[in-house]
């Protein structure tokens, strides 16, 4: 991406928002100041409000950031998974391996960075929520397709199931920043998967 001119430099804004994402990342919204993201972008203030407005600005682009780069293991399964037990197995897998990543703080961006925020940061708590309930949805979704297609059990329930998984990635999350290992999570991973007694003569 080209540089973004601010008080006669550029910066790249890539590089930048990388280091702002793991600011947000180890730290949260409401943990991480101005001071910080300046200092970690290696950018001036008057540079950060010309580029990104504030720190909301930041933040959001780094969250984009994120689903581009460190997060983007969730859109590349749903986009290459074809049926939804794969689906699922997959996403469970990858969260294990992804959230114990030892370069990275742990855990979620999307899933951490605003747990607990004041009122007057409601609004990014919020708008991190309809990105995780859109997921649940979106496999909601997948499911309820294969069932109608005759590839899950004709009993099972699409959105208690995406409802289940999304507890169990979130809490997966929450479970590798306190430092659970990636063998642990896989092991998670399985047993949910397992527990979930997909007929094998249905999926495969």
């Amino acid at each position: 991406m080209a540089g973004v001119p601010g008080q006669g430099r550029k910066f790249d804004v890539d590089a930048a928002l990388d280091k702002a994402m793991y600011a947000f990342w180890e730290h949260g919204y409401e943990g991480t100041s101005v001071a910080m993201l300046t200092a970690a972008m290696q950018i001036n203030p008057p540079s950060l409000y010309s580029a990104f407005g504030g720190k909301e600005g930041v933040f959001f682009a780094a969250v984009d950031h994120y689903n581009a780069t460190r997060g983007d293991f969730m859109d590349r399964a749903f986009a290459e998974e074809r049926e939804a037990s794969e689906l699922i197995r997959r996403l469970l897998n990858d969260a294990a391996s992804h959230y114990t990543d030892e370069s990275c703080p742990g855990g979620c961006l999307i899933i951490s960075a605003a747990v607990s925020v004041t009122d007057a940061n409601s609004h990014i708590a919020n708008r991190l929520r309809d990105m995780r309930n859109a997921n649940v949805v979106l496999l909601s979704q997948r499911i309820a397709a294969d069932i109608a297609n005759g590839l899950l059990p004709a009993d099972s329930d699409p959105e208690d199931l995406a409802e289940f998984i999304g507890v169990v990635i979130q809490g997966m999350s929450q479970r590798a920043r306190d430092g659970a290992t990636q063998r642990q999570l896989e092991l998670v991973a399985n047993r949910s998967f397992d527990s979930l007694n997909f007929s094998k003569d249905l999926i495969g």
